[in-house]
């Protein structure tokens, strides 16, 4: 006998309750309010993130929390329930199988998680706190002059692009491909499955280039590592990295520059300091998450998890945004709520995310820069008039219009050849993780 599942009575045939929608307008104009209505449902609720896509949605915190570390129970090879899935729908590139650390258990995952760590661990913190300084003040003076900007588009999303194009060597002509290879995929729309293939075939091309010819770059690096990649897992480790490090860390930015802009003690400016890029950030990665709900998991056999029944090969999502901000709280210790050491936004368990410090860090720099240099800068909009990303996946405003006193300054000469105009990779080259 299949189990039932949240919304469901047994033998009184289909639910009066049809699942929520994580996609469209109304889910992005007022995510939390969806949650208090999920939350009703316990600690798992039925959710539709596409049309003909349904999923569970954990929104309690321990369950959330058992489910990222429980490797027995559940695996996160997505194929069983894929089998299920349309083949044209637009949560496949981010759901999808491929062979990478996201979607691999056991011994498979760990070879491709030390590829990653390794290849991560070339990044150095004091080289790329200069990098980030430096697009930033590039970025800040090609719209410094005009007094109106556009803090997503010519900012927050370009920032992180160069970062990671740059350090993995992508050339110059392909980066614009490569952010809105990664932005279509996460906003899960009829395009969504185009935009990833125009990902992997970038990243294809530039594993081939490097296997004929090695550069100075992460890229050559995970090629070399130990691991021994063939090509197609390296293209599919680096479109992970890419896309699980660009769009959150541009998230991440948007939505701390919002927090501070529309903090009341700011008057709605950032003249003033009440609040710091680092404050600003904690109080993000608790309420909204750049990766708001995520962390797929599937049971490998029938079976029940905090009273819930459950089907093999079951989709589960995990809602970091939800179970962070559930009442009572996960944590009543101030000291505790105050730091990153509880929230979910970097997950948990053996798939917690490997680049935590160099987004922190891409972050804090982003917004210190900024407001550091634009110190007026205000909203050009109310925040309820603001438009948010669709998608089931993520928490980003689509702009961020602002207004501030013009700078008297003009843009810098481009570099020739060099991705946002800057010719430095932030890395440790020609050495090793620990060397």
């Amino acid at each position: 006998m299949t189990p039932p599942v949240p919304g469901t009575s047994p033998g009184t045939g289909p639910s009066i309750l049809e699942p929520l929608a994580l996609y469209g307008a109304g889910f992005a104009a007022d995510p939390h309010g969806h949650y208090r209505s999920l939350r009703a449902q316990g600690p798992l609720a039925r959710v539709r993130i596409a049309p003909d896509v349904d999923a569970l949605l954990v929104t309690d915190y321990h369950a959330a929390v058992d489910l990222l570390r429980d490797t027995e129970t559940f695996t996160k090879d997505p194929r069983a329930w894929q089998a299920g899935v349309p083949a044209d729908s637009p949560v496949l590139p981010a759901l999808g199988y491929r062979p990478t650390a996201a979607f691999t258990d056991g011994a498979v995952h760990a070879r491709y998680r030390d590829a990653i760590n390794d290849t991560l661990a070339l990044i150095e913190p004091h080289l790329l706190r200069a990098e980030v300084a430096r697009v930033a003040q590039r970025l800040i003076a090609a719209f410094s002059a005009a007094g109106t900007g556009d803090l997503i588009s010519q900012y927050a999303r370009r920032l992180p692009l160069h970062v990671f194009t740059a350090s993995f060597g992508v050339a110059p002509q392909d980066t614009e491909r490569v952010v809105r290879g990664i932005g279509g995929m996460m906003d899960s729309d009829g395009d969504a499955a185009a935009a990833y293939e125009d990902l992997v075939g970038v990243v294809t091309g530039l594993v081939a280039a490097r296997r004929a010819r090695p550069g100075r770059d992460l890229t050559t690096y995970l090629l070399e590592h130990p691991a021994g990649l063939d090509d197609d897992e390296a293209v599919r480790q680096i479109t992970l990295i890419m896309s699980a490090g660009h769009d959150p860390t541009t998230n991440l930015i948007g939505n701390a520059l919002l927090r501070m802009l529309s903090d009341t003690g700011y008057g709605r400016s950032l003249h003033g300091g009440a609040m710091t890029a680092h404050e600003a950030i904690d109080d993000v990665l608790w309420r909204d998450p750049p990766l708001a709900n995520m962390g797929a998991h599937f049971p490998r056999h029938d079976t029940e998890f905090h009273g819930v029944p459950l089907r093999a090969g079951q989709l589960l999502l995990v809602s970091f945004a939800a179970a962070n901000t559930q009442s009572p709280p996960p944590t009543s210790d101030p000291a505790v709520r105050s730091g990153d050491g509880a929230h979910l936004a970097w997950s948990a368990g053996p798939h917690r995310c490997p680049a935590k410090q160099p987004a922190l860090l891409m972050a804090t720099t982003a917004i210190e820069q900024l407001t550091s240099q634009l110190c007026d800068v205000e909203l050009a909009v109310e925040p309820g008039a603001l438009v948010w990303r669709p998608g089931p996946f993520h928490r980003a405003p689509a702009h961020l219009p602002v207004r501030f006193t013009p700078l008297d300054t003009l843009p810098e000469p481009p570099v020739a050849g060099a991705p946002d105009d800057v010719d430095h990779v932030a890395i440790r080259v020609g050495g090793t993780p620990n060397g």
